[in-house]
């Protein structure tokens, strides 16, 4: 289910007089594609973004002729708003981490942690917000949401938001297919409170629009309950005290912190992730790393210089 639009990529480069042979779009199915280059021997490097799922398959046929590998999975990440953030810029934060292209993005903030003086008042801005938000298609004047990229996406997301229900969250707004929009896999914009972190929509990577909100007293059980996932991909913290900010960004363990913003990114910062969300960083120097190999020559010369 890669976009089409990378086969467009390679028709420009052409056009534009890339030699043959130096960008290569290879169309098949990753069961075979992706075998067949995780495992040549003459394929010496491989980068992979997408599920924790594909990324460990990938170690393992890499491991075979000893490939070098860097990878970015899924997440889960935290965005925690402490009780002495500007809530307005919260809810702008929250609103880019969970539903920026349909809350398609591995960095999306998949658990929004809320403490608990300015919790009730973060869902009523936040329900009244992305209640009024726009969604239909994205070429329409004035979107703000769009469908999902395919009809199994849409399903998975909607089989969530039933587990969501199912278990005990309260549904603050969404939870079902806009079927006012026709054929196309729209899921409305959905929010649960009240979650808990054994709640199956606190722990599993939806990549849909779909908004987790829990309840914290203190930083150090922020800080705790944060760090309580097997991903580590992005992280974000609201305060105005930067004391609480240095200590949340030191203590959590994801590649990437967010302090009063959220999903905000430059080609000169490194990106990547902390435990099953996979090793190595994308952007900046850093980068370079992953494509380069040192090398130590030692000559024994005749004559001293």
């Amino acid at each position: 289910q890669t976009p089409l639009s990378i086969l467009y990529l390679g028709a420009i480069l052409k056009e534009a007089g890339l030699p043959d042979g130096v960008f290569n779009v290879v169309p098949g199915k990753g069961s075979v594609i992706g075998v067949a280059l995780t495992e040549h021997p003459l394929v010496d490097k491989v980068s992979f973004t997408g599920s924790t799922l594909v990324g460990k398959q990938i170690m393992t046929n890499a491991a075979k002729t000893m490939k070098r590998v860097t990878l970015e999975l899924g997440g889960k990440s935290p965005l925690v708003i402490f009780d002495d953030a500007d809530i307005d810029a919260a809810v702008e934060g929250a609103t880019s981490g969970v539903f920026y292209n349909q809350g398609q993005v591995c960095s999306s903030s998949g658990r929004v942690f809320v403490q608990s003086k300015i919790y009730d008042e973060f869902i009523k801005k936040m329900v009244a917000k992305i209640g009024a938000r726009k969604q239909s298609d994205v070429f329409e004047e004035g979107c703000e949401m769009g469908p999902q990229i395919s009809k199994d996406q849409m399903n998975d997301i909607l089989r969530f938001i039933e587990i969501g229900k199912k278990e005990g969250a309260t549904l603050n707004l969404g939870g079902a297919k806009n079927d006012k929009l026709g054929d196309g896999y729209y899921v409305q914009p959905t929010i649960f409170s009240d979650v808990t972190d054994d709640m199956t929509i606190a722990r599993e990577e939806i990549f849909g629009p779909v908004m987790v909100i829990l309840k914290f007293d203190t930083v150090d059980e922020a800080i705790e309950r944060a760090n309580a996932s097997n991903y580590g991909l992005a992280s974000g913290a609201f305060t105005q005290n930067m004391e609480t900010a240095f200590r949340f960004a030191n203590q959590i363990r994801a590649g990437t912190c967010w302090v009063n913003t959220y999903n905000g990114f430059d080609i000169c910062m490194p990106f990547g992730g902390y435990k099953e969300s996979g090793f190595g960083r994308e952007c900046g120097e850093y980068a370079l790393e992953q494509y380069t190999q040192v090398k130590a020559i030692q000559i024994a010369l005749k004559h001293k210089p």
